[in-house]
């Protein structure tokens, strides 16, 4: 399965010419390709999919899905947590 799971952004930075950023999911901390929404900031969230942030989302909508995902055991599956 591949969802757009939402993680809120720690860290910007340049790398091989792309924006891209740390994205920290409820304690889980992933790099992703931040080209796509160049008007986030350090402290949004996000909606990343594939390794992509595809769009800003705001915080309790943010926590809502990261609550259901891990209730139903998704948010393991899409990140690798044991």
């Amino acid at each position: 399965m591949c969802l757009g799971i939402p993680g809120r952004i720690v860290e910007i930075y340049e790398q091989a010419g792309l924006r891209m950023g740390k994205v920290d999911f409820g304690g889980v901390i992933k790099e992703a390709c931040l080209d796509y929404i160049p008007e986030a900031q350090v402290g949004d969230y996000t909606i990343i999919h594939v390794g992509f942030g595809i769009s800003k989302i705001d915080e309790v909508e943010a926590q809502r899905t990261l609550a259901l995902l891990h209730e139903i055991g998704a948010i393991e599956e899409e990140l690798g947590e044991s």
